[in-house]
């Protein structure tokens, strides 16, 4: 027997794509096979390590725990919105590269994601380190021990508010 299909739309990056999937697809899973769009990662498939994470009407979202079938209707950004039209890395992509805030890169399109909005709403003249760490506090990695993704959202956040540390890449 095979599983009943329903017809959705989503609007992804800017762009409108038809599925049909089955209710119980995954977003994730709709993004990646039959959208084709690999930058969004699995991890822990519980919504736990973040690495999944899309923003859904500008906010962080898990895609491993929302269904296709609910996303229809939403705006929805992964990872491969984030570059510019021409290709130039957006402002917090660019600030991960020169802080050297990835290794294995896994976990940093859900990163990414998360820090998207964050860093649009923060404030530099109050921005602590407490504050970066409690909004990365929900995706995990395993290899940089966090200290130049904390120094990537600083620059990116300065950034946006105008100042232009300078930075060397290595």
């Amino acid at each position: 027997m095979t599983e009943q299909t329903h017809q959705i739309r989503l609007h992804v990056n800017g762009v409108e794509h038809e599925a049909a999937v089955p209710a119980r697809r995954l977003l994730s899973d709709a993004l990646r096979h039959d959208l084709g769009l690999t930058g969004t990662h699995v991890g822990c498939e519980h919504g736990v390590c973040g690495a999944c994470t899309v923003l859904v009407d500008g906010q962080p979202m898990r895609s491993c725990l929302m269904f296709a079938v609910s996303a229809a209707g939403h705006e929805i950004t992964t990872v491969e919105g984030l570059a510019r039209p021409d290709g130039e890395l957006g402002p917090v992509q660019q600030a991960f590269r020169e802080c050297h805030g990835l290794q294995c890169g896994f976990c940093t399109p859900g990163f990414l994601m998360t820090l998207e909005p964050f860093v649009e709403s923060a404030d530099p003249s109050t921005l602590g380190e407490e504050e970066i760490r409690e909004a990365l506090s929900g995706n995990l990695c395993r290899c940089t021990g966090y200290q130049n993704i904390v120094a990537a959202v600083r620059l990116a956040v300065e950034r946006k508010n105008g100042a232009d540390p300078q930075r060397t890449e290595a």
